[in-house]
C-alpha cells in the first residue's frame, strides 16, 4: 500500500492509504502504484483519484505539486473543489 497525503494550505484533505493515484501532470495524466520511482511533478487543475481497498476517492484541485518516495506519497496543491 501507499501513504497518501493531501493538503491545501488550510487542512488537510485525505491522509491514509491508497493502492494507486491518478493525478494531472503537467504532461498529462499519470498513475503511481506501489514500487514507483521516486518523483517531484507539478500538477495541473484537474482531479486526483485515490483508489483505497473499499472504493475511490476523487478530488478537483488547482495547480500544486506532488513528491513520490518510498511509497509516500505528498501532495500540496493550492486548492480543493
Amino acid at each position: 500500500m501507499l501513504n497518501v497525503e493531501i493538503y491545501t494550505p488550510e487542512k488537510t484533505v485525505f491522509k491514509g492509504e491508497a493502492a494507486g493515484v491518478q493525478m494531472p501532470g503537467a504532461s498529462g495524466l499519470f498513475e503511481v502504484l506501489k514500487g514507483h520511482a521516486p518523483l517531484i511533478s507539478a500538477l495541473t487543475q484537474g482531479t486526483i483519484r485515490v483508489t483505497r481497498a473499499d472504493g475511490q476517492d476523487a478530488y478537483t484541485i488547482e495547480n500544486g505539486f506532488v513528491e513520490v518516495l518510498n511509497d509516500n506519497i505528498n501532495i500540496l496543491v493550492e486548492g480543493v473543489e
